[in-house]
């Protein structure tokens, strides 16, 4: 539960804080009045003024935290909004910036994290036949396959992926459990027979290897990482997707859920960790993008429609929107939360 309720607060202290960030600085850069950015939520335990007044502050509860831009509704009693630097006196533009920043920065810190793990972790080779593990008690350790053996041939079929030779290999296995392999170790080419029977546990032929892994060099890290963040925002896009049309059946997790997993990918790991707050840093970027009241994504639904009829929607008609729909949002959440407690105490 302890390493549960810690990685719980790792995972949302980055992913929050690097949202408000890309707020804030975005504000700033902009020449938009900052009132306060907060380290946690609760009662404020440390403050200190910094330039035009604006307040740092450390939280209580280290969960998250927030920027608080003047002229966003969120002024406090005494608090002054410089003239010209309020968010709501800003061009669309420039609303239109600050408001999208926070989600970029969110995909922004998923790519470098998946950059940091393909240069520093690696993935499995699924582009090559090259064996990492040769796993105990399977056909592959009596046959004398070896770790760094090449597959070059299956039954005399030529296999250049690892796919392709694990389809071959259950392929030719169910007709005959003796298959030939051709294997490069080293500069040498063996033929190696192995015979593998069908495993009752798996309920099919089962040969007992693993991939290799490979490192990324930095540059190809980071271009590769692009490339699976993008692979990674298309599957939550579909299983969102298919939730709504009810074409089967998605999980849908809120924070008590998202606590036991980060405690499960924590335990696995630190390789693992980082994984997991890059999915749910991408995650949270994605998901405020969307068109719904409350959301960045309803802001600039908003801020568009503006640039688009060239006139502005009341402050108070959008704020009370606003509202509403962080309404419908955390009554949406506290159902899903307590359905995650409810299967929580299932799984007891």
């Amino acid at each position: 539960m302890l390493v549960s309720i810690v990685s719980f607060v790792i995972v949302i202290a980055v992913c929050v804080l690097i949202h408000e960030y890309g707020h804030y600085i975005t504000a700033k850069i902009l020449g938009v009045q900052v009132h306060e950015f907060a380290f946690g939520m609760g009662p404020a335990i440390l403050q200190h003024r910094g330039k035009n007044n604006m307040l740092w502050s450390w939280r209580l509860f280290p969960i998250g935290g927030f920027c608080r831009l003047a002229g966003m509704n969120e002024d406090n009693e005494g608090e002054e909004v410089i003239p010209g630097m309020g968010f709501d006196e800003q061009p669309a533009w420039k609303r239109f910036f600050i408001l999208l920043n926070g989600s970029l920065f969110n995909i922004i810190l998923a790519v470098v994290l998946m950059a940091f793990f393909l240069y520093g972790h690696g993935v499995l080779d699924m582009e090559s036949t090259r064996i990492g593990e040769i796993m105990s008690g399977f056909p592959s350790e009596s046959a004398g396959l070896h770790a760094g053996d090449e597959v070059l041939k299956v039954n005399g079929v030529n296999v250049s992926k690892w796919r392709e030779m694990s389809d071959k290999i259950r392929m030719e296995s169910q007709k005959n459990p003796d298959v030939a392999f051709e294997v490069r170790r080293g500069g040498e080419i063996l033929t190696l027979n192995v015979n593998i029977p069908m495993n009752e546990e798996y309920g099919r032929p089962m040969l007992g290897v693993s991939p290799s892994y490979t490192r990324y060099g930095f540059i190809q890290a980071c271009r590769s990482s692009l490339g699976y963040t993008y692979r990674m925002t298309m599957m939550m896009l579909r299983g969102l997707a298919e939730l709504i049309l009810r074409r089967q059946e998605t999980e849908v997790t809120g924070p008590v859920g998202i606590a036991a997993m980060s405690g499960r990918a924590m335990r696995s790991g630190v390789w693992d960790f980082i994984t997991f707050i890059a999915v749910i840093a991408l995650n949270l970027g994605i998901m405020n993008l969307f068109p719904i009241p409350a959301l960045d994504g309803g802001r600039l639904l908003f801020v568009c429609l503006e640039m688009i009829v060239r006139r502005r929607l009341p402050v108070k008609v959008e704020n009370w929107i606003h509202a509403a729909g962080f309404v419908v949002l955390i009554s949406i959440m506290i159902l899903i939360t307590c359905k995650d407690i409810y299967s929580l105490f299932l799984t007891q």
